[in-house]
């Protein structure tokens, strides 16, 4: 399952890279990207693992960048 969520609030890039590859790191995950540009995330994980792997996601977003939230 793949889908593209807005970010809201704030977030650079240097940030953006961090919570990626974090994101990229979870178990179930094919692939994701943080745009700051944007201020899109898209996830694209298997099926079963997509809403652990969403959930996960947003702990990272809020360890490394408090002032961005996913919107879902």
């Amino acid at each position: 399952m793949r889908k593209v969520m807005k970010l809201d609030g704030e977030i650079c890039a240097n940030c953006a890279g961090k919570i990626q590859a974090r994101i990229e790191q979870i178990p179930g995950v094919r692939s994701a990207s943080v745009n700051a540009m944007t201020m899109k995330f898209t996830l694209d994980a298997d099926d079963a693992a997509f809403d652990d792997a969403l959930s996960q996601s947003i702990e990272i977003f809020s360890d490394i960048e408090p002032d961005c939230d996913v919107l879902r």
